[in-house]
């Protein structure tokens, strides 16, 4: 009896959840995440503070670890790092960036004909649908092509994997391509407040930046917590409104952030149940990249521009990672950086209309 009474539990007392449903999992997550981007910072790998989180808990997590990244680390990150590109958009800079406007068209153009490409590749090889082919393929966010395939039928969690995994790819193979490479930035631009710290307005640009991102949150567009803060402080710095700059110990917590959010997406699942499609995955991958890197070297023949600047602005990364690598790597921030705002606002209002006319024609 006494053995039956203590197997029930004491009445009242709730069972001890196991660590990884409790909240000593992103504890967890976030001290490995500290400990990878100090690893990697030490032996001077390139943006250590993305990639080495977003490596540690990727390979956790693939081990069966089932670690969890605090809920509002994406969002909060995205806020950091879109206060710290928009401070580069100086008037004279943003002028210059204005120049461009063929160049970041045929850029976005670019990333449209690598996803048919890709796309084709992955159906042919990974034993998908030409609908869950396509959202995998088209680099416009990973969320944003999840919802929008679910609403044509094609299979959500393979849509949101190829995409995880294809940022995961680029933010490892590109910023080590580059610096092997012997890719030297001597990024001319600075960030408008780069010589201003101030503590109480760099909590108001937080606060106004915060506050961007949730009213684009709540009128459900895509990103929000990029395209807010990012828009508004391009307009705070173009109207000349210093209020500070960003620090690097808080540009580096962003990264943190980012890649811990990334890396939290992958689970053992994905590679002992869909091990074909992973293979595909990774073959479109190399396509994009290798169509990047020639639409890039094109592009650089046709303008001029630094040829390892025009490979971050087509390389079909998220455009938070892309853009943090262009800041770290100090190749062309305000240049990158509207190539993928651009590609992404071209991507997420075509995406659907092109598809639904092509589907029509075939």
């Amino acid at each position: 009896m006494a053995q039956a009474w203590r197997a029930r539990g004491r009445p009242g007392r709730r069972r001890v959840k196991p660590a990884r449903a409790s909240g000593l999992n992103p504890a967890l997550a976030l001290a490995l995440c500290v400990a990878a981007g100090a690893l990697m910072q030490a032996v001077r790998a390139p943006l250590p503070w993305m990639i080495g989180p977003l490596l540690a808990m990727a390979l956790c997590n693939f081990g069966g670890a089932r670690l969890r990244a605090p809920l509002p680390a994406r969002p909060v990150g995205q806020v950091i790092i879109g206060v710290a590109l928009g401070l580069y958009f100086t008037p004279a800079v943003a002028q210059e960036v204005l120049s461009y406007w063929p160049l970041l068209i045929a850029a976005a153009l670019l990333a449209m004909l690598l996803a048919w490409a890709c796309a084709w590749l992955l159906a042919a090889v990974g034993g998908v649908d030409r609908v869950t082919a396509y959202f995998a393929s088209v680099p416009g966010g990973a969320a944003e092509m999840a919802v929008l395939g679910e609403r044509y039928g094609a299979r959500v969690d393979r849509v949101a994997l190829a995409q995880s995994l294809r940022i995961l790819t680029v933010v490892v193979v590109v910023p080590f391509a580059l610096v092997w490479s012997g890719a030297r930035g001597a990024d001319s631009y600075l960030p408008g407040a780069a010589l201003a710290f101030d503590a109480g307005g760099l909590a108001a640009l937080l606060a106004v930046a915060a506050a961007a991102g949730g009213l684009l949150w709540r009128a459900r567009l895509p990103n929000p917590f990029m395209f807010g803060p990012l828009v508004a402080t391009i307009a705070l710095t173009v109207a000349g409104q210093h209020l500070s700059s960003v620090p690097g110990w808080l540009s580096a917590t962003g990264q943190l952030l980012l890649g811990c959010a990334l890396g939290s997406r992958f689970e053992r699942a994905y590679l002992s149940s869909m091990a074909r499609y992973v293979g595909a995955v990774f073959l479109s991958i190399v396509l994009a990249l290798a169509l990047a890197a020639g639409g890039a070297l094109t592009l650089a023949w046709l303008s001029g521009l630094p040829v390892a600047t025009l490979v971050l602005a087509t390389a079909p990364g998220g455009i938070a990672e892309m853009c943090v690598m262009a800041k770290v790597l100090q190749l062309g921030v305000p240049l990158v950086t509207a190539a993928h705002v651009t590609r992404v606002i071209v991507l997420l209002t075509t995406t659907a209309p092109v598809f639904r006319l092509v589907r029509r024609c075939l």
